[in-house]
C-alpha cells in the first residue's frame, strides 16, 4: 500500500485474502493489530474490506461494464474498493476517486482515474443494469448456493436470505449472569439495548468495556438454542465436545450456576488457549479445557475418567451458511460437495461421542448451518443407525424468518 491509511490497509488485506489461504477475519485482525490508525479509520478499513468481499460479484460486473478488456488482478482490487465507495456506501465522489487513485503506482493512476470517473458519469445506467441481473450477481452469492436455497426455502425467502447476508451484522452480547444481572448490566452500559424474547441478550454497539470486565460474551441470540435444549442442571457432568471459543461453554456453566463439572474440548491448541482465556475472563470455575480430536480413536484420559456424562453438547463443525453475514468469506470458500463431506464428518463425530452418555442422558447436536445435509439428515442417520438414541426435539433459527443468525439443534436421549 502507498501509505498507512484505511483504504491502503483494506487494499493490502484484500490482496492477502486473494493470495493466501487465510480466513478474512484473521487477515484483517492481523493487519489492524499492526496499523497506527484512529478508531474511525479502523472502522472504515473494516467496512471497506468486508464490504468488498460481500459484493465481489456485483463489483466485478461493474468493472466488466466499464472496461471489457482484461484488468490486472491487482488493479481489479483497487477498482473494487473505488466502486464500493461510490456505489454501495456513497462516499463523496472526490474522496472516493482521488484517494483510491493514490493507492496505485503513478503509471496506473490515469487508468484508475478514468474508470472511476466514468463510473460516476454512468452511475444511473450501471445501477439499472445491475438491478436487471440475476440474484447471484445482484447479491454476490455463488449460483449453486442460490439454487439449493431456492429448492429448500423458495425464491422469495432466498432473496431475503441473500440480502440479509449482505448487511453488516449488529453486535449482540449475552449478559454473563455469573457476574452481573441484566438490570445492573443495562444501568452500567448505557448503550446496551435489550433484545426482545431474549432477556439475557443485548445489542451492544461498543462492547469493549463489558467484555474486558467479563460482564458479557459477544454472540448471536440464536446460539442459545442449543444450550437451552441441553438444559444442564447444577451438579451435573457435562461434555462440551466442540467447545472453543467458549460462548456455549460459558452459557452452559451459567445455566448450571457454576456447580458441577464441564469438560470443554477442541483439537486445535490455539483455539483451546482462547477457550481457556474466555472462560477465565467470564469467571467460569467448573469448566476444564481438554485437547481432543474426535476423528481419532484415542480419547483423552480426562474424558475417560469422567464418563458417563449426564449431558453432552456437540456443536459440530459445519459449512457456516447460517452465519454468512458474520463470516463474510464463507460464501467464496464453499463448494457444492462440501455439505456431503461435512455430513460424513459430523456423523463420525457424534458416533464417537454418543457412547460416553449415561442412560437417560441428553445429547444435543447443533450447527450454525442452514443445510438439511448437515442438520436433519445427520440426525435421521444417527437415529436410524444408533438404537441407543431417541430424538425428542428439534429447533432452528432462520435469518429471513427470525431476524437472527441461522442455527439448528436437535435434542436426543440415550435409551439403552
Amino acid at each position: 500500500m502507498a501509505r498507512t491509511s484505511a483504504r491502503g490497509l483494506a487494499l493490502a488485506a484484500l490482496r492477502s485474502w486473494r493470495t493466501k489461504k487465510q480466513f478474512a477475519d484473521a487477515i484483517i485482525s492481523q493487519a489492524l493489530a499492526k496499523a497506527p490508525l484512529s478508531s474511525a479509520d479502523r472502522a472504515f478499513a473494516l467496512e471497506l474490506f468486508y464490504g468488498v468481499l460481500r459484493n465481489l460479484t456485483l463489483l466485478n460486473f461493474w468493472i466488466r461494464e466499464l472496461r471489457p478488456a482484461r484488468v490486472d488482478v491487482d488493479l481489479r482490487d483497487v477498482l473494487r474498493l473505488g466502486l464500493y465507495q461510490l456505489f454501495i456506501i456513497g462516499t463523496a465522489e472526490h474522496a472516493a476517486v482521488n484517494e483510491t487513485v493514490e493507492l496505485v503506482p503513478k503509471r496506473q493512476r490515469a487508468i484508475v482515474n478514468a474508470i472511476l470517473r466514468s463510473a460516476v458519469r454512468e452511475r444511473k445506467t450501471l445501477g439499472d443494469q445491475a438491478n436487471a441481473q440475476p440474484l447471484e450477481i445482484r447479491t454476490s452469492h455463488p449460483k449453486f448456493l442460490i439454487e439449493r436455497w431456492q429448492r429448500q426455502f423458495g425464491v422469495e425467502a432466498t432473496g431475503r436470505l441473500c440480502e440479509w447476508n449482505d448487511q453488516p451484522p449488529p453486535i449482540y452480547a449475552r449478559i454473563n449472569q455469573l457476574k452481573i444481572d441484566p438490570q445492573t448490566f443495562l444501568e452500567r452500559y448505557r448503550d446496551a439495548r435489550p433484545v426482545p424474547s431474549f432477556s439475557n441478550f443485548v445489542e451492544l454497539p461498543s462492547p469493549s468495556a463489558a467484555l474486558a470486565a467479563g460482564d458479557c460474551y459477544v454472540q448471536d441470540p440464536s446460539t442459545a438454542i442449543a444450550c437451552d435444549l441441553l438444559a444442564p442442571q447444577p451438579g451435573e457432568k457435562v461434555l462440551d465436545a466442540c467447545g472453543a471459543p467458549g460462548g456455549k461453554t460459558s452459557y452452559v456453566a451459567e445455566l448450571m450456576q457454576d456447580r458441577g463439572m464441564i469438560l470443554a474440548c477442541d483439537r486445535d491448541p490455539e483455539r483451546l488457549r482462547l477457550l481457556g482465556e474466555n472462560l477465565t475472563r467470564l469467571g467460569v470455575q467448573i469448566a476444564k479445557d481438554v485437547r481432543q480430536d474426535w476423528t481419532e480413536t484415542s480419547i483423552a484420559p480426562e474424558i475417560l475418567s469422567a464418563i458417563p456424562f449426564d449431558r453432552i453438547l456437540i456443536d459440530a463443525p459445519c459449512g457456516n451458511t447460517g452465519v454468512m453475514r458474520r463470516r463474510v468469506d464463507v460464501r467464496w470458500r464453499l463448494k457444492p460437495n462440501d455439505f456431503a463431506r461435512m455430513q460424513a464428518r459430523q456423523i463420525e463425530i457424534v458416533r464417537a461421542i454418543a457412547p460416553l452418555l449415561k442412560k437417560d442422558g441428553v445429547l444435543v447436536y447443533s450447527t450454525c448451518s442452514l443445510e438439511c445435509e448437515e442438520n436433519e439428515e445427520v440426525v435421521r442417520d444417527l437415529i436410524d443407525s444408533m438404537s441407543i438414541l431417541r430424538l425428542e426435539e428439534e429447533k432452528s433459527a432462520l435469518p429471513f424468518r427470525d431476524n437472527f443468525d441461522g442455527a439448528y439443534a436437535a435434542k436426543m436421549r440415550r435409551i439403552a
